[in-house]
Parts: C-alpha cells; structure tokens; sequence
C-alpha cells in the first residue's frame, strides 16, 4: 500500500481539458481536434490573463499534455497555480501531483499534501485519495493510518476503486481501524471488480483511439 498519487490517466485528462477549453470559449471552436486546440490557444491565453481560473486551469492541462504548445511543466504549474489560489479543485489536485513528482517544481512532500488537502475538502474524489496515501506513506504529514482510513472512505463511498482496495488493506491489518476480516474481503471484492471494469474501459478507449485517423 504505497502508491504514489497520481494525476488523471492521460485519455481520460485530455477529454476531460478539451471539454473544459471548449466550455471556456463559449463555442469559439467548431470541434476539439488537435488542431482547433491550437489554433485558439491565444484565445484561452487571453482568458486566463484576464484571471479566468477554468482558462487558468485549461492552459495548464495544455501545457502538461503538449496540446497546442509545448510541453512545460513550469508553465503548467504557474497557471495551475493562478487556478488553484481562487479555489479551482481540479487545479489545486494537479498543482499537488506536480509537487509529489517535482515536475516544473522541486519535489516538496508538504506542498503536494497542501494543495491535496485543499482539493479533498471540496469533495475531489482522486485528491481524497491522494491524500489517505500521503497519510499512509507519512510522506508530508506523520504517517497517520486513523486519517487515512477518513480519506480513503471517503473516496470508498463515492466508488473509487483503489480507495476501497487500500481501505480494505486497512481492516485486513488493523491499521487506523479495528481488524475486521468481513469488511476487508467486501471492500477488496469492490476494489478488485471496479477496478477491472476500469482497466477495461482504458483498455477499450485505447483501442478506439489507435483506429481513429
């Protein structure tokens, strides 16, 4: 149980960023093929400028995923950060995972469970993730397994695979909750069968996307 947090998987970001530049534009682009995305970053460029923090955020999923302008995490991580300091939980999540891996930053373990924290608190299943992993691996905080059992329930309740998985580890060790066989086998039966539905449904997207011209 010592995953490092994660962003969001790449096919599953990039749709999620191009809907968002799509919303943002307010119809400014006819599709959202590589190519409009490129040709309208001056436009979302300008929006964020302006202190738009889903254009904020957007710029910066641009930057990460090398749509339409370089990759540069640095660029990404000011952005995001513009995004973050108005309360934008998708950019404070990201802005947490580039700290964890010290991309466009230097790694800081503190930062990261920082802008975690306040992702996980405006209900972001992934950064409530997160964050029970950071209290698991005592990387930011004092290792705390209590805290992380909140965390990871949290992200359980609302279907999370791998959050139900690693509190499942939990009630199986006794860690941060009372041993409890029964509720360990039923959160890992949970885990396991999401989180092959999810691997699935990846693998399927992938296989789309490689017969797309």
């Amino acid at each position: 149980m010592t995953e490092k947090g994660n962003g969001i998987p790449r096919l599953a970001r990039a749709c999620v960023e191009l809907i968002v530049i799509c919303f943002v534009l307010s119809g400014m682009l006819a599709g959202c093929s590589d190519s409009d995305t490129y040709n309208n970053v001056g436009a979302l460029k300008r929006a964020a400028e302006k202190g738009d923090a889903k254009a904020q955020y957007a710029l910066g999923a641009l930057y990460v995923n090398d749509l339409g302008v370089a990759q540069d995490y640095t660029e990404a991580e000011k952005w995001w950060r513009l995004a973050a300091e108005q309360g934008n939980e998708l950019a404070q999540f990201n802005l947490g995972v580039l700290y964890l891996r010290g991309q466009g930053v230097a790694q800081d373990y503190t930062e990261s469970v920082k802008w975690f924290r306040m992702a996980a608190e405006q209900g972001l299943v992934e950064a409530q993730f997160n964050l029970g992993i950071s209290y698991v691996n005592g990387e930011g905080v004092a290792q705390d397994y209590t805290e992380a059992a909140k965390w990871f329930r949290m992200g359980s309740e609302r279907g999370l695979a791998k959050a139900q998985f690693n509190l499942g580890m939990l009630y199986a060790k006794g860690q941060g909750v009372p041993k409890d066989y029964m509720k360990a086998a039923k959160l890992l039966f949970l885990g396991a069968k999401r989180g092959f539905a999810e691997i699935k449904a990846q693998k399927a997207l992938e296989e789309k996307e490689k017969q797309t011209p």
